[in-house]
């Protein structure tokens, strides 16, 4: 048995990975323990480490069941076959996942150009885009204000605006 890597449509994985549990489909979500801030209140909640994907283990002539369940879009394909993930890897995604506080835990890929909005601190709903990064940091230009800052993104809550 392997484990191949599902694509799921955007903000399911949580719910597709429970549909194929109970179906019996042995599957994987990697979750992080984030602190977010509400209107009112902080509140813990887990969200995928990987957004939009999945780890399932199947034998390669079951992978057509995990289609059953919605909000599955498709397999990850590397060099024209479905990618498959060592037990290793896994394993290792597992353990560094329980051993180390998810806090420092960020897998965010923010690239440059890329429109993003302040979720906290004292520049809290602005939205600015991104000048560069490197390491925990971004460099951002706040167009209504006219003003460049750098944000660690440990202590900052930042999220990307769709592009259109």
């Amino acid at each position: 048995m392997n484990w191949y890597v599902l694509y799921t449509k955007s903000r399911c994985e949580k719910a597709v990975a429970a549909k194929l549990a109970s179906s019996g489909i042995e599957v994987y979500c990697p979750l992080l323990k984030r602190k977010k801030l509400w209107s009112d209140r902080w509140k813990w909640v887990e969200e995928p480490l990987f957004r939009s994907y999945c780890f399932v283990r199947l034998e390669d002539n079951e992978r057509d069941r995990v289609f059953t369940a919605n909000g599955v879009v498709r397999y990850l394909y590397h060099c024209g076959k479905p990618a498959v993930v060592r037990d290793e890897e896994l394993e290792l995604l597992k353990n560094w996942l329980n051993e180390y506080s998810h806090d420092s835990i960020q897998s965010s890929a923010f690239r440059v150009h890329d429109k993003v909005l302040l979720k906290s601190g004292a520049l809290m709903d602005q939205k600015a885009e991104v000048l560069s990064k490197s390491g925990n940091y971004l460099t951002l230009f706040l167009e209504t204000l006219g003003m460049q800052i750098k944000v660690d993104l440990r202590k900052n809550i930042i999220e990307k605006i769709p592009s259109c």
